[in-house]
């Protein structure tokens, strides 16, 4: 199961977990509190 997390680099919400529940987890987070770090 994934789970919220705040990303420590941008301090905005992000993941953690199996990554199956990802889309789950995005559903709770307004689209501007998302971190993209990792989308590069």
């Amino acid at each position: 199961m994934c789970s919220p997390i705040r990303c420590a680099k941008c301090g905005k919400t992000t993941w953690t977990g199996c990554g199956q529940h990802v889309n789950e987890v995005k559903a709770m987070v307004a689209d501007s509190d998302w971190c993209t770090c990792n989308e590069n």
